[in-house]
């Protein structure tokens, strides 16, 4: 079975809404089941009670060009304080694109300064907004009705292999 399969049988008999915003729909979100599973920022969810977090946002620069392969893979990470870009995705590297293509495409993933209305990527774990944090933590450990998860919910940075047992550990501790 490939991915695709795997994520509808996960979904099937469940309604699935895509663009909808929980803020713009918060009531009626609220009212549909016994708990929520919320992944954005728990400084918006508890409406900026004692003040808003800071986050870092990307900026993203695709390119068409005229070679076969550019990197060899889907990721290359650059950590030199000279380059600019934090990464570079070659995105017929993914599974589902055409690898034999006589072109590629490529996006470069700049840092960029987070403002409310863009994408909060990344967390800044500063002493400020640590201790912020654990004002929203104290409230969240008093509601019931939410799980709080992934790097907005818990406001920390994740890979994706901690991502998988954060979440594992989240379900056994909730049966």
């Amino acid at each position: 079975m490939d991915i695709l399969g795997i994520i509808e049988k996960m979904l099937d008999g469940i309604e699935v809404k895509l663009d909808y915003d929980f803020f713009d729909h918060r009531e009626e979100l609220e009212n549909i089941a016994e708990k929520i599973v919320f992944t954005g920022p728990i400084d918006k969810f508890y409406n900026y009670r004692f003040g808003e977090l800071e986050y870092r946002s990307l900026r993203f620069e695709t390119e068409i060009l005229d070679v076969e392969n550019y990197q060899g893979n889907a990721v290359v990470n650059y950590t030199e304080y000279e380059v600019p870009y934090t990464r570079i995705i070659e995105h017929k590297h993914f599974e589902y694109n055409t690898a034999n293509s006589p072109k590629t495409v490529i996006t470069k993933e700049y840092p960029d300064k987070w403002v409310q209305g863009k994408e909060p990527y990344y967390t800044i774990n500063d002493e400020k907004n640590n201790s912020l944090y654990q004002k929203y933590a104290e409230l969240a450990k008093a509601d019931k009705n939410v799980i709080f998860g992934g790097r907005l919910g818990q406001y920390k940075y994740f890979d994706m292999d901690k991502v998988i047992v954060e979440a594992l550990n989240c379900v056994k501790s909730i049966l």
